[in-house]
């Protein structure tokens, strides 16, 4: 990588909207050295920042990509926390964390997402009834997405 009169290799910032285009991410971020970059489509401008230096605002030629859909997302949705990649169960073999109409406590966990290589528990924020699984195993995740009802 080679660093620009700008600041930041535009090649860089391109290669990385092409990954998002290619994979369908809305968002990705990399460090190479004190050179933090993070590409996004959402209305938030890009960032590289230099670890001594003040962030410099990068316009991405990411497209914009269609909105994925979701089943009727509702106030008593649980929003992803974080982005990964969400299982359903503790291994591919295993029975799920949890199941529609089953009844769960609050603090138990629904279902597990994979980030940087950790697996990281999604616990119930409340009791009730699992009443819609609103993802597939294996899913990618993004932050704030609905992944299940409880009611």
């Amino acid at each position: 990588m080679s660093i620009k009169k700008n600041g930041v290799d535009q090649q860089l910032i391109r290669d990385l909207a092409g990954i998002l285009n290619d994979t369908n991410l809305t968002e990705i971020e990399v460090e190479l050295g004190d050179l933090k970059v993070r590409v996004s489509r959402q209305s938030q401008p890009v960032h590289a920042v230099a670890a001594p230096l003040p962030a410099a605002a990068i316009a991405a030629p990411a497209q914009a990509a269609a909105p994925a859909t979701v089943a009727d997302p509702s106030k008593d949705a649980v929003p992803s926390p974080m982005v990964g990649t969400a299982y359903l169960a503790p291994s591919p073999d295993a029975k799920p964390f949890v199941e529609i109409g089953q009844k769960v406590k609050e603090g138990q966990t629904l279902l597990i997402i994979e980030a940087m290589k950790t697996m990281n528990q999604i616990p119930s924020p409340r009791a009730g009834t699992v009443t819609a699984i609103l993802i597939e195993d294996a899913q990618p995740v993004e932050y704030g997405m609905p992944l299940v009802v409880i009611e």
